[in-house]
């Protein structure tokens, strides 16, 4: 997508230096910062500290990881010790284990004389993947927002309502629960979207900055906001993204996804999951008893980071000295809350056979 005009990716791979450069997306919105990835440390640091956030950016982050390692040491040990290293800076999100099974599955069988090169194009085909995966899922999402718009007065915009932030700078480009605004935006269909802040790392605010930079009409709010404007009938339709689905189709996603989805049946508002097929894990049914949910650092519900009123970015402390704070990062929706996943194959409800019907060759192979 374009930032004040020039296109950009989440990550790229800058060949005159051959490394990977990446968006420091901890000081979005207010500072854009490139940073170069060197070491596998950097990799480690960048995917943990949230550097890179969202499932699939931090797949595509990590199989450059794998590349780097390769080129260091291409032996069998170090491919090894590069997928247990990389693996345990997130636990949540599939795409990450996703990513580095693809890599170590294909590079482990051939000579190590041939994974420095074969690794390095794994990482730019899994990033290419990533791009048209997401513009699948806009498109397939474009036909649900026509015909909520087609039911409308004319010219009344389509009011999406979305939590967190899985947009382009989620994914390598696109995003998933972005993805069909895009593409409704550019197809002149009228939409407005409520933007949740998402606490404690206020990610809404990286959705307002796409948005905004793309020119579509939007309004952040606070995070528990959503159900008071689903009762007034100020939402037509919930789109998020998600971390992991399970082959049965609950969704895990960032913390308050499964309270929206609470609000939204309640008040008959259809809830729709943005699903790229390498974050369905088709070795978990019950979503609420299997994944991990991260516990990150209590800091990040203590404290906020924002631009302050001299104009610099900066860090202050919200709660009174003393004060504990408990962060579990993600929770589980349960799948019959979930009205249905947009994919890249098309859209299907939040079931076994939904999911089995687009993906066939993946239940059977879970088999």
């Amino acid at each position: 997508m374009k930032i004040d005009g020039k296109h950009f990716r989440s990550l790229w791979w800058n060949y005159d230096d051959a490394v990977l450069e990446i968006i420091d997306q901890r000081w979005l919105p207010h500072d854009l910062r490139i940073q170069q990835v060197k070491t596998m440390q950097d990799f480690a640091d960048a995917i943990y500290e949230m550097r890179v956030r969202g499932a699939p950016l931090i797949g595509a982050t990590a199989a450059y990881g794998v590349a780097l390692a390769m080129a260091n040491d291409p032996s069998d040990g170090n491919l090894d010790d590069a997928w247990t290293f990389l693996e345990k800076t997130r636990p949540t999100a599939i795409n990450l284990r996703w990513a580095l099974d693809r890599c170590r599955n294909i590079l482990k069988p051939m000579d190590e004389h041939d994974r420095a090169a074969a690794a390095l194009q794994l990482a730019h085909d899994i990033s290419d993947e990533d791009v048209e995966i997401n513009r699948k899922i806009g498109e397939n999402g474009l036909a649900l927002i026509r015909d909520i718009a087609a039911r409308k007065p004319e010219g009344e915009p389509v009011r999406l309502l979305t939590h967190c932030n899985a947009g382009w700078i989620a994914t390598v480009d696109w995003g998933t629960a972005t993805s069909p605004m895009y593409h409704a935006h550019d197809a002149g269909l009228p939409i407005h979207v409520w933007v949740d802040e998402t606490r404690p790392r206020n990610q809404g605010a990286l959705t307002s900055w796409e948005l905004g930079s793309h020119g579509i009409p939007h309004t952040y709010i606070t995070d528990n906001a959503g159900g008071h404007l689903m009762q007034h009938g100020q939402v037509d339709m919930v789109i998020t993204g998600t971390d992991r689905t399970t082959r049965r189709g609950d969704v895990c996603n960032k913390i308050g996804t499964y309270l929206k989805a609470l609000a939204a049946r309640d008040n008959g508002v259809p809830f729709y999951v943005a699903l790229p097929s390498p974050t369905i894990d088709w070795t978990v049914d019950d979503g609420v008893a299997e994944i991990p949910i991260e516990e990150r650092d209590a800091r990040e519900t203590t404290h906020i980071m924002g631009k302050l009123e001299d104009g610099s970015i900066g860090t202050v402390q919200v709660t009174p000295d003393g004060t504990p704070g408990g962060n579990p990062a993600f929770d589980v929706t349960p799948n019959h809350l979930v009205t249905g996943l947009i994919t890249e194959r098309g859209v299907c409800a939040a079931t076994p056979e939904g999911l089995g019907g687009l993906f066939p060759e993946f239940v059977q192979a879970a088999e």
